[in-house]
């Protein structure tokens, strides 16, 4: 069955074509500067190795998926021939707050609900809703799945996920921990089951989706007993522009004696923090490894050094407290941008892990920069299985899209 995956931003929309019948990946691209000027489409055709950028205009969310069609379609570049060929589109859908604990079909009462999701992540929650609306402009009548990022969390007990704030606040605004990137911990705890193999039930893993956001979730028997990102995406560890867990005293703190107000704080913590913040002169880890491979001869070097420390401490600790909430460990996985693509951090992490069961191997680790297939990265002799697996939340997206569709 064909599912087009959609993934809308605000002024973006990236795309891929998949047959979940043999899961192959057909086609994918990114529409960008949607709504301003020098808004272009990059397509690659994947079974043809074909690729095409070009500028288009793009003013709305539903003329960037007309264009999607367009290349899906091309006589050239496409890989379909018409949209006929399309069974089915699965959206990305970062927050489901409180209405929406799983996947779920589009229907007019369930885009009402989600557009009281904006509180939750109302820049997202805009951009999905643009995209819901663009494919039902395109491709009226095309069933239409959700898939939310937050949806894998909710096994979550109410003692992991509860703030200790007054209850109020629970039942009154839905303040709790959501949790994020589901769909990702989703496939890599699943993958790492069957590499294990043994059933899912009876496995205690810990998935480090690890990028420009990162988070950390236990997952015991196939369902979270708890993950680091909470209420939004700040909370848990440090990442490309965010600060992670801090004292919420802090806060109050700065906006005093920084005369800054709500929405400036904000913005602080969300995009001047994390790995730019404290390196003060990059959020991609990339630029920070480069630093620290220059030597304490680069001016940048102590600094760009702090900064991924401190991540190797949060996702340590992250690790040993899941042990122990778990009552013992299977396996670590890394995943995401920089899990996938940084041997340095993922060594830092897995050192003088002994008492865990955890025995690294340093050869496999540095053989592997850039990890394409599932990757172990620890000892023979280690108790705990230690991998690399490449994300890949389209196709979940896309499988629980098709699942939709068989069942109607």
């Amino acid at each position: 069955m064909n599912i087009l995956v959609v993934n809308a931003g605000s002024s973006s929309l990236k795309y891929q074509l998949i047959d979940t019948d043999t899961d192959t990946l057909y086609a994918k691209g990114i529409c960008e500067r949607i709504g301003g000027e020098g808004s272009l489409i990059e397509h690659k055709q994947i079974v043809k190795g074909l690729k095409v950028k070009k500028e288009s205009p793009m003013k709305d969310h539903a003329e960037a998926m007309k264009l999607v069609v367009e290349h899906l379609t091309d006589p050239e570049v496409g890989c379909i021939s018409s949209m006929d060929e399309i069974q089915a589109i699965g959206h990305r859908v970062v927050h489901g707050g409180t209405y929406f604990s799983k996947s779920i079909l589009v229907t007019d009462e369930v885009i009402a609900k989600l557009e009281k999701c904006r509180d939750f992540a109302p820049l997202h929650t805009v951009a999905h809703l643009m995209g819901i609306k663009g494919c039902m402009e395109t491709m009226p009548g095309k069933p239409q799945a959700l898939v939310f990022d937050t949806a894998f969390h909710q096994t979550m007990e109410p003692e992991a996920y509860m703030y200790a704030l007054p209850y109020e606040f629970y039942e009154k605004y839905g303040i709790r921990r959501y949790g994020m990137h589901g769909t990702s911990h989703r496939y890599v705890s699943a993958e790492m089951a069957k590499i294990l193999g043994k059933p899912i039930e009876e496995t205690k893993i810990v998935t480090c989706h690890i990028g420009n956001g990162s988070s950390i979730s236990a997952v015991m028997g196939g369902k979270v007993m708890d993950t680091s990102m909470g209420f939004t995406p700040l909370a848990g560890v440090e990442m490309g522009t965010r600060c992670g867990d801090i004292d919420p005293a802090i806060v109050p703190f700065i906006m005093e004696k920084e005369n800054l107000s709500t929405a400036e704080v904000n913005d602080l913590m969300n995009k001047k923090s994390g790995f730019l913040g404290i390196s003060g002169f990059s959020s991609d880890s990339r630029d920070l490894e480069a630093a620290i491979a220059d030597g304490p001869s680069n001016p940048k070097y102590e600094r760009a050094n702090l900064a991924v420390n401190i991540l190797k401490h949060n996702i340590k600790k992250y690790i040993g407290a899941y042990t122990a909430l778990m009552n013992g460990l299977d396996a670590v996985v890394f995943t995401a941008g920089i899990g996938e693509n940084n041997p340095h951090l993922r060594e830092l992490v897995c050192e003088d892990m002994e008492f865990f069961g955890i025995k690294f191997d340093k050869a496999a680790n540095d053989a592997a920069p850039h990890v394409s297939e599932n990757t172990k990265i620890s000892a023979s002799d280690s108790t705990v299985a230690v991998y690399v697996i490449p994300t890949n939340e389209e196709l979940v997206i896309a499988k629980d899209t098709a699942a939709f569709v068989e069942n109607m």
